[in-house]
């Protein structure tokens, strides 16, 4: 079975592995690059807390002087292995998506008097900051990356993707749809899918790509991809 991966290349190695190991084809297309942001100088250690919905925002993130004591909130394996790596040690971390975050913060950090810091991307498809401050919390957001489009298909790849089209497709944002909405239709893809599976984080995602005919929508958490190749 042919898999198609859409996450840059440091998210998507270990997937790539897995899936080669268990006998799959695996085709990689990075659908967005992400970029650095410099931000001013902060004092960090001025936090009890900080927050990470995504690992680039801790790959971004200069972490050196920064107490490893602080604790940390993330969601999704991935994102708090790059947590962990980064050495930090009080470490909660959600299953699922941004809500269940916000259900875990709420749960464990009880004390609204101290200063919480969001790190983030530039375009975030949910203002977690936001909602915790209506909840009484005091939070600074951080944005340390942006993502730019993958704007081009390589021609060799565009021939071989054509030549067998993937069964299961992975798309794991806002964002990377309408990226890849915007190749498709570039590219003239729009009829090639009605034997694909999509596989999509949350219905934010999937609806970008609804106008597309796919054999059939999946949505998912970060990760389950494992495990939705048995529900197929």
């Amino acid at each position: 079975m042919h898999v198609l991966l859409t996450r840059p290349l440091e998210d998507s190695k270990d997937l790539i592995f897995n899936f080669k190991s268990k006998g799959f084809k695996v085709s990689h297309l990075p659908l967005l690059n992400i970029q650095k942001i410099n931000y001013e100088q902060i004092d960090f250690n001025s936090y009890e807390a900080l927050i990470f919905t995504s690992s680039n925002s801790i790959r971004n993130l200069e972490t050196k002087n920064i107490n490893k004591e602080t604790t940390c909130f993330c969601v999704g394996f991935a994102t708090e292995r790059s947590v962990k790596l980064r050495g930090f040690k009080n470490i909660f971390a959600a299953e699922g998506n941004v809500n269940n975050l916000k259900e875990l913060i709420l749960q464990n950090f009880t004390d609204k008097q101290k200063k919480i810091l969001y790190v983030s991307g530039e375009i975030v498809t949910q203002r977690l900051d936001i909602e915790l401050k209506s909840e009484g919390y005091s939070v600074n957001r951080l944005i340390n990356y942006k993502v730019l489009h993958n704007q081009n298909l390589d021609l060799e790849f565009l021939k071989k993707l054509k030549e067998d089209i993937p069964k299961i497709i992975y798309v794991y944002s806002e964002n990377s749809a309408k990226s890849f909405l915007n190749l498709i239709e570039k590219y003239e893809l729009v009829d090639y899918w009605m034997n694909t599976n999509l596989m999509c984080i949350g219905e934010k995602t999937s609806s970008v790509l609804n106008s597309i005919k796919w054999k059939k929508i999946f949505l998912f958490n970060p990760g389950e991809e494992e495990y939705l190749l048995y529900k197929i």
